[in-house]
């Protein structure tokens, strides 16, 4: 019988390029995402099950779930792919806009994950897999809220992982830097319209602006075929390995983070973001 994996957010960039890349492998796919009108990304397979899942509305959760057990009997691997990216200085960000980013991509991947576990557990198997961001490691000026969404992601993620391996059951983190082919970057544009504008930041957002527009001329032109081969390597591997940073464009800066001293790492990193 073939796997199966259910994946959040498939109506672009990654999720709609993990769906086709493991329908090619032969896997079962339930392609999931709040407006299944914006399917025409993925491959007209007969393995790609296609339904509605907004992972802010519990029932669409559930019946998702259910919808795609009755087509596929089983679901092997979960990945929570949906998301997105609110940038801009913290004290123009409004209460609720932050509440909105944590509530995607959090809450949303909590609530689908609690939904799956049942299922998981019935079987005395499955791999969730959660797609965070090089800014679930590093916090980066101006995306500040992003970053904290990310980095709850990964330490709930850490501390679930223990939880379920007593039940056979892994968990797993894709790490990716940027991806200038997804449509994250259009999205983070729109979500961050009508952000408070303080005249005080100018020089700090244009100098920002500056430096992220250098860094996106270094982002890996292939990241996106990394980043859904690292999913499916997570999927498939068999280990118990917990984190999966695919693109090269931030490895120097992870590294840094992880492996120096918090003082090497400050003094690097002031390097690269300082405005002073």
């Amino acid at each position: 019988m073939n796997k199966t994996v259910l994946i959040t957010g498939t109506s672009s960039g990654f999720g709609a390029s993990a769906a086709n890349y493991f329908a090619e492998k032969g896997w079962n796919v339930i392609a999931t995402m709040r407006d299944t009108a914006k399917a025409a990304g993925l491959d007209n397979s007969g393995n790609i099950f296609v339904t509605k899942l907004d992972v802010e509305d519990a029932s669409s959760i559930e019946e998702a779930i259910q919808a795609g057990i009755e087509r596929f009997e089983k679901i092997d691997v979960l990945v929570n792919n949906a998301g997105y990216g609110l940038f801009g200085v913290f004290e123009s960000v409004s209460r609720e806009a932050i509440q909105n980013q944590f509530a995607v991509n959090v809450f949303g991947a909590m609530d689908v994950t609690r939904a799956i576990l049942p299922h998981f557990r019935e079987n005395h198997s499955g791999i969730v897999i959660n797609i965070s961001s090089g800014a679930g490691a590093i916090g980066f000026p101006m995306a500040s809220i992003y970053s904290s969404s990310k980095f709850a992601l990964e330490g709930w993620s850490e501390g679930l992982r223990y939880e379920l391996a007593s039940l056979g059951i892994k968990v797993k983190v894709i790490e990716p830097g940027g991806a200038p082919k997804t449509g994250f970057l259009r999205r983070v544009g729109g979500e961050s319209t009508g952000l408070q504008l303080i005249n005080d930041y100018l020089p700090f957002l244009e100098q920002t602006g500056k430096m992220f527009g250098a860094m996106a001329e270094t982002s890996d032109a292939d990241a996106v075929e990394k980043v859904v081969t690292a999913i499916y390597e997570a999927a498939t591997d068999a280990s118990d390995r917990l984190r999966y940073s695919p693109t090269e464009d931030i490895q120097l800066i992870l590294n840094a983070r992880r492996n120096t001293s918090e003082e090497a790492y400050q003094e690097f990193t002031d390097g690269l973001f300082s405005q002073k």
